[in-house]
Parts: C-alpha cells; sequence; structure tokens
C-alpha cells in the first residue's frame, strides 16, 4: 500500500531556524530583564508559546515547500499563528497562576520575539534561494517552453531543484537539450541525476510507463506533472507546484524528518568511532609504515549516491602496485560477473594487511567520509568506478542512496556471499525498508561479526 508522505513537502529547514532564533531572543531576554530565581517560569512560557506558534504555522502550511512566498501571504500566517500563540500561552499562564509575569518582560516579549519571527523567515528563505547548488540535481523531461510557468512557480516555492538540464521527447532536438529520451539513462549516468521531472500533460504520444519504470529500477525519484497515472511497484504522493499537480513515484525514503535523523547519528557516531578508534588507528599507522613501503592510508575514487564520485579512505592493507596486479588477479575473481572484485587469499595483501583486514581495522578511517558526508554509518557498500561500468539497469538501485561503512551485505555472509545479484537483493531490500531502528540493529550486527571474523578476508 503507497503512503501519503506528507512530511516530504515540509521544510525542516524554516522550522530550526524558527526554533534557533527565538531561543536566541529569549536568551537575550533572560539575561538582560529575567528576574533571578524565576527562570522557570519564563522558559515555560517561552516553550508554550514556541510550540503553538509553531503547530500554527504547521496548520496554515507556512513550512510547506510548496506555498509560494509572497511578502504579504507570509506575513498574513506570521502574524495569524504568532496572535493565537500569544493569546493562547496568556491564558495558560492566567489558568495556571502564573499570569504575574513582569509587565516589562511580557512587552518586550511580544515585540522582539515577533521580530526575531519575522527575522528568521527572511533569513531561511534566503539561504533557501542561494544554496539550490545544494538541492536534488533535477532533470526536466518535456519541451522547454512548457516549462516556463513550471519553472516561475519553482522559484515563488521552497522546492528544493537543482535544473542540469532538459530532455527532448524526439530524437532531433537543438543544444539547448541535453539529450533525447534515447539517451536518458547515459545522462543519468553521467550527470548524477536525483530526480525527473516530467510534463506529462503535454506528452500526449508518448508512453512514459518505460521511463518510469527505469526510473524505479534505478532508484531515481521521478515527478510526473500530470492529472493521474498508476504505478503499484513505487510508492508515490502528489502535492502541487502552483496550479500543476505533481505525482511523485520513489523506492527511496524522501522524509526531511528522517533523513536529518539519520544525518545526526551519523554525524555523532563518527566522531565517537574517531575518539574511540584513535589509539587502534595510530598503532595501525605505524605498523603499516614498519611492515612496507608506500603509504599510510590507501585513497581510491569510489561511485556514491546516484553515481557521485568520491575519494574512500581505508588502512592500506595491499601493496602499493595492488590496482595494477588486479588486472592480473580478474580471473580468479570470486564473484560473478566481476561486478565485485573479491578472491581469498589475496597475494596482493600484505602482513599487516591481513591482521587488519580480518579484524575490519582497516575500514576505520571511513568514519572521516561519514563526517564529510560522503558516506552514512549504514548504507550499501560504494562500488569502484570500473564496476559500474558493468552495471546493469537492475544493478543501479543499489547505489541510488548514500553507501554506508557497513550494510545489508556486511551482516549477512559479507564475503562468503558470492552471488552478486544476492548482495543486490540485501541492498535493495535495506532501501524498501529502511528505518533508524534497522539502522541500529545492523550496527549491532556489524559489531557482533567484526568481533566474530565472520565472513572477513
Amino acid at each position: 500500500m503507497n503512503k501519503h508522505n506528507r512530511s516530504v513537502s515540509t521544510n525542516i529547514f524554516y522550522v530550526a531556524v524558527d526554533i534557533f532564533c527565538t531561543a536566541l531572543y529569549f536568551c537575550v531576554l533572560y539575561y538582560t530583564i529575567i528576574p533571578p530565581g524565576e527562570y522557570n517560569i519564563y522558559l515555560y512560557l517561552y516553550l508554550s508559546f514556541l510550540v503553538i506558534y509553531i503547530l500554527s504555522n504547521f496548520t496554515l502550511r507556512l513550512y510547506d515547500t510548496t506555498t509560494f512566498f509572497y511578502i504579504d501571504r507570509v506575513l498574513r500566517i506570521i502574524s495569524t499563528s504568532y496572535l493565537i500563540a500569544l493569546a493562547v500561552t496568556y491564558t495558560l499562564c492566567y489558568v495556571s497562576g502564573t499570569s504575574n509575569i513582569k509587565f516589562e518582560f511580557y512587552v518586550k516579549f511580544i515585540i522582539t520575539f515577533y521580530m526575531a519571527i519575522l527575522t528568521s523567515t527572511l533569513i531561511a528563505r534566503l539561504v533557501i534561494k542561494h544554496t539550490k547548488r545544494l538541492a536534488p540535481r533535477t532533470l526536466l523531461i518535456g519541451y522547454r517552453k512548457h516549462f516556463t510557468k513550471f519553472n516561475e512557480y519553482l522559484e515563488k516555492s521552497n522546492i528544493g531543484c537543482n535544473t542540469i538540464g532538459y530532455i527532448s521527447i524526439s530524437e532531433e532536438h537543438s543544444n539547448k537539450y541535453l539529450g533525447s529520451i534515447e539517451d536518458l539513462e547515459d545522462i543519468i549516468h553521467e550527470k548524477a541525476i536525483d530526480q525527473i521531472y516530467i510534463m506529462h500533460r503535454h506528452l500526449y504520444n508518448l508512453d512514459i510507463t518505460p521511463i518510469v519504470d527505469m526510473c524505479m529500477e534505478m532508484g531515481i525519484t521521478i515527478k510526473i506533472i500530470m492529472n493521474a497515472y498508476t504505478l503499484v511497484d513505487a510508492r508515490n504522493y502528489v502535492n502541487n507546484v502552483g496550479t500543476y499537480p505533481v505525482v511523485t513515484y520513489h523506492r527511496i525514503c524522501l522524509s526531511p524528518w528522517a533523513l536529518v535523523a539519520k544525518r545526526i547519528i551519523d554525524v555523532f557516531g563518527a566522531l565517537l568511532g574517531i575518539a574511540l578508534s584513535s589509539p587502534v588507528m595510530l598503532i595501525t599507522a605505524i605498523a603499516i609504515k614498519l611492515d612496507s613501503k608506500g603509504p599510510v592510508i590507501f585513497k581510491q575514487r569510489r561511485v556514491g549516491q546516484n553515481g557521485r564520485h568520491f575519494n574512500m579512505y581505508k588502512f592500506r592493507s595491499m601493496c602499493v602496485d595492488a590496482e595494477t596486479k588486479k588486472k592480473e588477479l580478474l580471473v580468479k575473481n570470486e564473484v560473478e560477473g566481476n561486478l565485485m572484485f573479491k578472491i581469498k587469499d589475496d597475494p596482493r595483501i600484505t602482513r599487516v594487511g591481513h591482521i587488519i583486514r580480518k579484524t575490519s581495522i582497516d575500514e576505520l578511517p571511513q568514519f572521516f567520509n561519514v563526517l564529510i558526508g560522503n558516506m552514512s554509518l549504514v548504507g550499501t557498500r560504494p562500488p569502484t568506478l570500473d564496476e559500474v561500468d558493468l552495471y546493469k539497469r537492475s544493478h543501479w538501485r543499489r547505489i541510488s542512496i548514500k553507501p554506508g561503512i557497513t550494510g545489508m551485505w556486511q551482516v549477512n555472509g559479507r564475503s562468503s556471499i558470492k552471488d552478486f545479484d544476492k548482495i543486490v537483493e540485501l541492498d535493495t531490500e535495506y532501501i524498501d525498508h529502511w528505518s533508524i531502528f534497522l539502522d541500529f540493529k545492523i550496527l549491532i550486527k556489524t559489531v557482533l561479526s567484526v568481533f566474530s571474523k565472520d565472513g572477513a578476508f
């Protein structure tokens, strides 16, 4: 059954900025006019006001990414929510018997908090306007002229959209397009595309089903500007950009709350991992340096989310010319189809390398990848560039999310799994059933697997 995914349309950045700015103003008032010993009363006042104000904004759709940013409309919503929060807060204070709050504080509270809210809204809008390059990389399929009004609506809204270019629906196209429908899969690979918009209402002669099926197979989010469409395999939700109804089909989690929670866990987990493993990393670095010539850290280009390239860091466990010797060893590859390279008793591995690979110590520098944001604690293993070149379309979906240090493959056999399709199956199972609870479950199983040295070589 499809989910509504209402939270996908929520701009949590606006909520965070509102909380931060109002908290900052409260601190200023606290250090200037709140009487000593009465901190709790004023703190309850602030928290009550903030909760009611934010709930009211949710109701009036101020935090909805599809709401147009018209000054008069935003001011009206802010003022309405502000007055509601003020009235309810004062009523609560009166009922609870704490209405004896200093009149001076209440007046300053009314004025400064209103200014704080206006400031936070303008700051959030300006930041979103100037960080579009961080938004999902987007392709627009259809005639450019048909997207003119739609792009105007996107500009007025708070929808993150980094438009990479247009795709023509006909084979004959000008240099204003990146290519045609026939080139779509190659363009997705080349441009590391995250999502696609199709202006379906003008494509009466185009069957979009193969396009949607391809995107679902690859894990690319597709948004169809249309009246109606049905696809059983994908989760979907409907929202509007101005007067355009948009149906979104996706196979990955798009909830901003869940993604932020995952990122927070990643940052704290990476910092904790670095702190706890620092002594081990120091000893390992010395051992590698004494054992063989070459750098301590092995840096390799890997493929991340939807085809992005990044440098993945590991402790060097092989000889310095390991990549050159890999070509000679491909015939011994134990993973079918050469879509992933694994052999037991790899002759390229150094003496120290055998130890750190068996104990997974070689993976510790990847905590820095997580901290940077290239990887997550839990995800799918990032493939090499040459492996991705051999991918079938169905394999692409395993890199539709941010790669991880550990994942379903690592806790379900790791190197003992020889069938690449089984690895893809485990990865897509993780993508389809992702939750914070599942991440914690995999992290716990990973620790147990490391200590048991299950499947590591």
